[in-house]
């Protein structure tokens, strides 16, 4: 590659690494005010409830979480961030592709303390920002 088309690239590769990094962080704030039911700006465990989530994501009420459902809560697919498949993969126990509320439960519990980095039984925006789209390593 000669010296001006690899000089021209680089600025542009560091731009869509800064506008994909702007539009994670833009996510999780989104979903830390999504969870932050009570707006006191930050995220209890009770916030944090995986009961609520089953619930919600459980759109075809088979007491199973696809991929599919997860996508339709959480969109698609953002460039450095996980899939909806990766997602479950994380929780995912007896690796069927699949989440039961029990896996949710668990997942959920390992992920919130995970995230609460100072262990205060609270997500702030700071520590759900620092650790979204990351996952979380398998209890």
């Amino acid at each position: 590659m000669n010296g001006f088309v690899r000089t021209s690239v680089l600025p542009v590769a560091f731009g869509l690494l800064v506008a994909g990094v702007a539009q994670a962080q833009s996510i999780a704030e989104a979903r830390f005010a999504a969870l932050d039911s009570n707006k006191d700006g930050v995220v209890d465990k009770y916030e944090f409830d995986s009961s609520a989530a089953f619930a919600t994501l459980d759109a075809d009420h088979n007491n199973r979480i696809s991929a599919a459902e997860v996508e339709a809560i959480v969109g698609p697919q953002v460039d450095g961030m996980p899939s909806a498949a990766d997602r479950i993969r994380d929780a995912d126990e007896n690796d069927d592709g699949e989440l039961t509320e029990e896996e949710l439960r668990r997942g959920a519990e390992y992920r919130f303390q995970w995230l609460d980095r100072n262990h205060d039984e609270q997500v702030d925006l700071g520590e759900m920002k620092s650790g979204f789209g990351i996952p979380s390593p398998r209890p």
